[in-house]
């Protein structure tokens, strides 16, 4: 069943928004050091021919419109054990999701038929309590901390990590010591090492899984399109030198994290289904450690799963985990979302710095198309679900949180209610549906987050 949405308009001010996140501390310097050939959205090469993006986008999704809120919580840790997603020796799917797996987390809110992002929650402006008399604001000692929370710190704190090489399997050794060569066969090996080496330079392939699907074709042929190379979509020498060039030699794909006390103490709890009970959460945490895991180090949880079979994931066991990308120092000016590429493109003037595979509305909620500005930043924004109609109609509070409806990041634009976000699901980005807004992993929205400033435009076509 899809949604009727319901546009709702919020005024916010950036002004307001200043005194929650600090913006300029976030922007990456201006660094036009690197002569890479320029090219501009209309010269990119057909990215949804290239790579047969032929998904049916018209799914029953728990997608909702959204406007911008943000604060922060402490909630008693609830744990549960995770389910193991894929069961040993099973072969992972080509990053191709069947219905069931998409729906996971969709089925969560599949109650929730509009809705708009809110700065403050305590802003009783954009709150009608008479849609929901039995809400309270969390006080101010319960709310998510943007700036403090483990969620965000478990993504952007990738440095502070410590990784080794010590005690890697015989499979982590072969795909660390990979090294493609023409007419060489196919191999899990170097499939890995190809995701993780898109990833570092900076063309997503989203959430990185051992299998060449979707988004790891995109993210091929959107690297070529960066370094000035025919968009072929295929690997080949001068590609090949090209992902390299900048790596050091001996950097790892795969390496050893040995978990620690602050991993199992972050606050996990299950997602409840339906929006009335997720407005209860003190937050909308990770369900257990190996997502938060799976998001830290830009891995599908089925695939953090065959690297780690028979894994208790207790503090001082160590885990094989993917060595991720160094932070992105270009400034992001413009974003180009295409939605029959499926793809967002990050410009620094000219020039294409970065690429990310994303979800931009469907059929029945399609996004507008035009340029647009970026008018507020937001992490961990709240998030006010509408649930029915007439006078069924109800409005919950959602806290913020990696498993909100919008993740952990709120950029809104200067067409209201729309903008650009996370998600809870990882995994589902390209292949499922959203209302009309842009939507990245949570990984990659922090890292647009990060470089990009109010004012940048944000073209929709």
């Amino acid at each position: 069943m899809m949604m009727t949405i319901k546009p709702l308009v919020i005024s916010m001010t950036i002004a307001a928004l200043s005194a929650t996140v600090s913006i300029s501390a976030l922007a990456a310097p201006n660094d036009n050091s690197r002569p890479l050939s320029v090219r501009t959205a209309d010269k990119l090469s057909d990215l949804a021919v290239k790579t047969s993006l032929n998904v049916q986008e018209n799914r029953s999704h728990a997608t909702s419109n959204h406007t911008a809120t943000a604060k922060s919580i402490n909630q008693p840790k609830t744990t549960t054990q995770p389910k193991a997603a894929a069961q040993a020796g099973t072969k992972l799917a080509a990053d191709n999701m069947s219905v069931a797996e998409l729906t996971r987390k969709d089925d969560q809110s599949d109650d929730i038929n509009g809705g708009q992002v809110v700065a403050d929650p305590g802003s009783t402006a954009s709150y009608d309590p008479f849609a929901n008399p039995d809400f309270s604001f969390p006080s101010d000692g319960q709310r998510l901390d943007a700036n403090n929370d483990a969620a965000i710190k478990s993504i952007e704190s990738i440095d502070g990590k410590k990784h080794t090489t010590l005690n890697l399997s015989n499979y982590a050794k072969q795909v660390n010591e990979a090294v493609w060569t023409p007419n060489m066969k196919v191999n899990s090996a170097m499939t890995i090492k190809m995701q993780a080496l898109l990833d570092w330079n900076h063309a997503s392939p989203g959430a990185i899984d051992g299998g060449w699907g979707m988004n790891s074709k995109k993210a091929l042929i959107n690297f070529q399109n960066m370094r000035g190379l025919p968009a072929t979509g295929k690997m080949d020498q001068a590609t090949w030198d090209a992902l390299i060039k900048n790596i050091p030699a001996n950097k790892p794909v795969l390496v050893t994290y040995t978990l620690i006390d602050e991993d199992l103490n972050t606050n996990f709890a299950v997602t409840p289904a339906g929006a009335e009970e997720k407005s209860k959460m003190k937050g909308l945490y990770y369900q257990d450690i190996k997502e938060m895991l799976g998001e830290r180090f830009h891995m599908d949880v089925r695939y953090l799963d065959k690297l780690n079979q028979n894994k208790t994931y207790q503090a001082g066991e160590t885990v094989t985990v993917l060595n991720t990308r160094a932070p992105l120092k270009e400034r992001i000016t413009r974003v180009v979302a295409s939605k029959a590429d499926k793809t967002l493109y990050a410009y620094n003037g000219d020039k294409l710095v970065a690429t990310y595979p994303t979800t931009i509305g469907s059929d029945s909620t399609p996004s507008p198309q035009g340029s647009f500005k970026i008018v507020n930043k937001v992490k961990l924004p709240w998030y006010k679900a509408t649930v029915g109609e007439g006078a069924q109609k109800k409005v919950h509070m959602l806290p913020p949180g990696p498993n909100s409806p919008v993740g952990v990041v709120w950029m809104g634009l200067s067409k209201p209610s729309y903008g650009l976000h996370g998600s809870p699901k990882p995994e589902g980005i390209s292949r499922q549906a959203s209302a009309g807004c842009v939507r990245l992993t949570n990984w990659d929205v922090l890292e647009v987050y990060a470089n990009i400033e109010n004012g940048a435009t944000v073209e929709l076509k």
